[in-house]
C-alpha cells in the first residue's frame, strides 16, 4: 500500500515536503481527492489524501484548526496544500494542530497542478489495490453466504463487528434497536450507555436529528460524536438503503480502534446485505399479513358463517371466539400528501406510518379494558377489542374514552397527519363482529357528512340518523320536514332569525331553558322569547309527547337534508 513516506520519494513529484504531523508518515494512501468545500466531511473516507489550494480556509483560523482535527478523526492520509496561491507559508496554528493530531501536513510546490498530482498518485496506488480487492471479495462472500443460509441480521452484525473490531448497533429507520454486538475491550460497554430494548429507541432524538435527511444519497458512512456522561465517543453511521429508501442504520461504536480503509468497505458491504435482509423480512411479513388480512376481511364482511370455521381460524390468528368484541376504525389522512415518483417507496412510506400507528395502539392496549388485535387496511387501522364474555360489557363511555386517548396520542406522535375514529357496538358473538365494523364505518361517514368538529364518535351517537337515512327516501324526508318544521325554516331564511338553532338546543339540553341559553351565549329571557315565537308559529305548547317526537325527528332530518 502506498504511504505518505513513499509519496515523498516519487521522483516525478520532487519538491513535496512534509512540514508537520510526522507521526502519520506511514499513513496509507488509497485515493487522492480535492477539498475545496468546508461541508465535505460527511463524504470523506479514511486513507484519502486531500489536496487543496487553501482558498476555503484562508484567513479563518477556526476553520483551519477544525479541518485538521476532522481529517485526523476520519483517518485521512494527510492534507497537501499548494503554495504561493493563497499561502506563502502554512499558518503556524495548522502546523501545531497537525503535530497534535498526527495528521501529515504537506507543502506542494506552485508549479504542480492538482490534476497532475492526482494522476501520478492514483497510478502508484492502483497497483496496491489487488490485495484489498481480494479481501473485499472474501468479505462479500462471507456476508452473502450468511444471507443465503438464513443467518439474519444477528449473524451479519456479529461478523461485521468481528471484522472491524468495534461494537456494532443495528437500528431500524426510526432508530429503534434491531440488534447489537458488543466486543471485549469496549469501554464503556454498550449496556452501560443505553437501554438496549428491542424495537425501542437507542439514541436520544437530539443525536438522530443531526443525521442529514439525504443520508441515503451520500452512499457512505458519516462520522458523528456521541456525548456520553463523561466522554465523547466517535460513531460511524451507515444508512441501510436501496433506491434512496432507508431501511435502517448501522452504527459503529468506534471505541476499540480506528477504522481503516478495508473496514469502510466491509461496512458498505454489510449495509447492502442488510438491506436485502430487511427487504426479505418485509416480504415474508407481507405474505403473513396478507393471509391474516384475508381472514379479517372475510370475518368483518360477514362471509364466514360456520362457527367451526370461525373457531379454527380464530385460534390460528389470535382471536378468542368466546369473547365479546367491538370494532374501532381509525382513518389515516396525511395533511400534506407527499408525491413519490417510485410507487414502491410510496407504499413503504404509507406502510411505515401505519406501523407506527399500530405500535401506538399496542402501547395503549392496557387502557382498553380488553385484549387488542389490530391490523392495517387501505389507509385505515382496524382495532378489535375483545373481552371475556363472563365479565361486564364495555360501556359506550369507556370505549369512547379509550378512543379519545388513542386519538390524542396519535395526533401527538404522528405529525402532519389527521385521524378520524369511528366505534361500533359490542357484540356477544364473534360471528356478528362484521356489524360492529360496519357501524364504525357508518359513524365516520355521518361525522364527515355533518362536517362535525368531532374526531371520535360511537355509532350510537348517530344511530337515529342511520335509521332514518337507511330506511326513508330523500323525498319522503323532505316532505315530513316541511310539514313539521317548514314554517320555522322558511322564517329563518326570510328574516335571518335563528329559530331552528334555538329549537335544536332546546331539545339537546332536555328543554332546560337556562342550560340552552347558556350554550347559545344569549340571555335566558331572549331564549324564552324565541321559544314563545316558535310555539306561536307551530300553534303548539310543545308539551304533547307525539308532537315532541315528530319535532325531534324533523330536527334529525334537518341535518340529514343538509339544511344547516
Amino acid at each position: 500500500m502506498l504511504t505518505v513516506k513513499d509519496l515523498l520519494h516519487i521522483k516525478s513529484l520532487e519538491g513535496i515536503k512534509i512540514i508537520a504531523g510526522h507521526q502519520g508518515i506511514n499513513n496509507e494512501i488509497s485515493i487522492v481527492n480535492i477539498m475545496e468545500n468546508p461541508d465535505s466531511f460527511d463524504w470523506l473516507t479514511s486513507n484519502e489524501l486531500l489536496l487543496s489550494t487553501g482558498y476555503i480556509f484562508k484567513g479563518n483560523e477556526e476553520l483551519q484548526n477544525k479541518i485538521i482535527k476532522e481529517l485526523s478523526e476520519i483517518n485521512c492520509a494527510g492534507l497537501c496544500i499548494k503554495m504561493k496561491r493563497y499561502f506563502d507559508k502554512i499558518p503556524q496554528n495548522m502546523i501545531d494542530h497537525a503535530n497534535k493530531y498526527g495528521l501529515p501536513l504537506l507543502e506542494l510546490p506552485f508549479g504542480y497542478s492538482l490534476s497532475r498530482i492526482i494522476t501520478i498518485i492514483n497510478e502508484k496506488a492502483t497497483a496496491e489495490y489487488d490485495s484489498l480487492n481480494r479481501r473485499s471479495l472474501d468479505m462479500h462472500n462471507v456476508l452473502f453466504r450468511i444471507a443465503l443460509e438464513g443467518g439474519g441480521i444477528d449473524q451479519i452484525s456479529s461478523e461485521l463487528s468481528k471484522t472491524i473490531n468495534n461494537p456494532v448497533i443495528i437500528l431500524d429507520r426510526d432508530w429503534n434497536l434491531l440488534y447489537y454486538t458488543d466486543r471485549e475491550g469496549n469501554h464503556p460497554p454498550l449496556k452501560s450507555c443505553f437501554q438496549l430494548v428491542k424495537n425501542r429507541p437507542v439514541f436520544p432524538i437530539e443525536f438522530s436529528e443531526t443525521i442529514p435527511k439525504n443520508i441515503s444519497e451520500i452512499k457512505k458512512s458519516i462520522k458523528r460524536i456521541y456525548y456520553g456522561e463523561d466522554k465523547e465517543i466517535k460513531c460511524r453511521i451507515m444508512p441501510v438503503a436501496v433506491a434512496n429508501y432507508v431501511y435502517g442504520y448501522i452504527v459503529v461504536w468506534q471505541t476499540i480502534r480506528e477504522l481503516v480503509e478495508f473496514d469502510y468497505i466491509a461496512l458498505e458491504q454489510a449495509a447492502t446485505i442488510m438491506a436485502l435482509e430487511r427487504i426479505k423480512a418485509r416480504e415474508i411479513e407481507e405474505v403473513k399479513l396478507k393471509i391474516r388480512q384475508d381472514f379479517f376481511d372475510d370475518l368483518l364482511t360477514g362471509k364466514i358463517t360456520s362457527m367451526d370455521t370461525i373457531q379454527n381460524l380464530c385460534d390460528l390468528h389470535g382471536l378468542k371466539s368466546d369473547y365479546t368484541y367491538y370494532c374501532i376504525v381509525i382513518n389515516i389522512q396525511p395533511v400534506e400528501p407527499q408525491s413519490y415518483e417510485d410507487m414502491v417507496v410510496r407504499k413503504y412510506e404509507l406502510d411505515h406510518t401505519a406501523k407506527k400507528c399500530m405500535d401506538l395502539v399496542h402501547d395503549l392496549a392496557g387502557k382498553a379494558d380488553g385484549e387488542i388485535t389490530c391490523f392495517y387496511r387501505n389507509n385505515r387501522i382496524i382495532v378489535l377489542v375483545g373481552k371475556n364474555e363472563n365479565k361486564p360489557s364495555i360501556a359506550v363511555s369507556e370505549a369512547k374514552a379509550f378512543a379519545n386517548e388513542l386519538h390524542e396520542e396519535l395526533t401527538k406522535k404522528i405529525k402532519k397527519t389527521t385521524f378520524l375514529i369511528g366505534i361500533g357496538r359490542q357484540y356477544k358473538m364473534i360471528a356478528s363482529l362484521h356489524k360492529s365494523f360496519s357501524e364504525a364505518h357508518e359513524a365516520m361517514r355521518l361525522m364527515h357528512r355533518f362536517d362535525d368538529k368531532r374526531e371520535v364518535s360511537h355509532f350510537e351517537d348517530y344511530s337515529v340518523y342511520h335509521f332514518l337515512d337507511s330506511n326513508i327516501k330523500p323525498s319522503e324526508m323532505e316532505d315530513f320536514f316541511q310539514k313539521c318544521l317548514g314554517s320555522i325554516y322558511q322564517h329563518d331564511l326570510s328574516y335571518g332569525t335563528s329559530f331552528m338553532n334555538t329549537l335544536e338546543n332546546y331539545f339537546i339540553h332536555n328543554r332546560n331553558v337556562s342550560e340552552a341559553a347558556k350554550a347559545m351565549f344569549i340571555h335566558r329571557n331572549t331564549f324564552i322569547y324565541r321559544i314563545d315565537k316558535i310555539k306561536e308559529m307551530l300553534n303548539s305548547e310543545l308539551k304533547n309527547s307525539e308532537e315532541l317526537l315528530q319535532i325531534q325527528l324533523a330536527l334529525k332530518l334537518f341535518r340529514l337534508l343538509n339544511k344547516m
